[in-house]
C-alpha cells in the first residue's frame, strides 16, 4: 500500500448546492457534518463513526424547495471523495459485507470497489417521512453515492418495522461495509485486487 495519505478535498456548486467535502479514509471516524437537514447530519454522523472514515461535510442547497438535491449531491460529492482518495485502489481489501442489527431491524450491505458503479436497493420504509426528511430521498442518496465513488453497493434491509431504526441499521450497515472494503491488505501490499490489474470499468 502506498504510504501516501488517502484523503480527498472536493468542492461542488451549481445553481441548486453548495457542497465541500474533505476525507481521510484512515481517519478514526471523526466527523464535521453541516447539510441543513438534521437527520441526513445524524445519518452522516454515524456513516463517518462506523465506517472510521475522518470526514468534514458542508453543504448549501435550495431546502425551500424539498431535501432532494441537498441529499442527492451530498452523495455525489462524497462519492468523488471516496473514489479521489482510493487512487488506483492498490493493496486494498475491495469487498466489505456487514450485517447490522439495531433493535427489531436487521440491514445488510455488500461494496465491491470494482469500478463498475451499481445500486441495488431493497428497503421499504413504513412510513414517507422521518422527522422532515422524505425517506425515498435514502435510495437516492446511496444512488448518487455508489455511482460517483465506482463501487457496487447492495443494500438489504432482512427485517425492520420502524423507519429511524431501519435508515439508522442501513448507513451503519454501509459504513462497516465501507470500512472493510477500503482497509489496506497486508497481504496484497502494492497489488491493485483484480485479475485484469485495473479497476476501473
Amino acid at each position: 500500500m502506498d504510504a501516501k495519505p488517502r484523503t480527498a478535498d472536493i468542492a461542488r456548486s451549481t445553481s441548486e448546492t453548495e457542497i465541500r467535502v474533505s476525507l481521510d479514509l484512515d481517519g478514526t471516524g471523526k466527523s464535521r457534518v453541516g447539510t441543513g437537514i438534521g437527520f441526513l447530519d445524524h445519518m452522516l454522523t454515524a456513516l463517518a463513526r462506523h465506517s472510521l472514515l475522518d470526514m468534514d461535510v458542508e453543504a448549501k442547497g435550495d431546502l425551500h424547495i424539498d431535501f432532494h438535491h441537498t441529499t442527492e449531491d451530498v452523495g455525489i460529492v462524497l462519492g468523488q471523495a471516496v473514489r479521489r482518495a482510493l487512487g488506483d485502489k492498490r493493496g486494498i481489501r475491495r469487498y466489505g459485507h456487514a450485517v447490522v442489527p439495531m433493535d427489531e431491524t436487521l440491514a445488510e450491505a455488500a461494496i465491491d470497489i470494482s469500478g463498475r458503479p451499481f445500486l441495488a436497493w431493497s428497503v421499504t420504509f413504513p412510513r414517507d417521512k422521518i422527522g422532515e426528511m422524505d425517506t425515498e430521498l435514502f435510495e437516492e442518496f446511496f444512488r448518487a453515492f455508489a455511482m460517483n465513488a465506482g463501487i457496487t453497493l447492495h443494500v438489504t434491509q432482512r427485517a425492520g418495522t420502524n423507519a429511524h431504526h431501519i435508515a439508522e441499521g442501513v448507513f451503519k450497515a454501509v459504513a462497516r461495509a465501507l470500512r472493510a472494503a477500503v482497509e489496506p491488505d497486508p497481504r496484497a501490499a502494492g497489488v491493485i485486487p483484480s485479475t485484469k490489474g485495473v479497476l476501473e470499468g
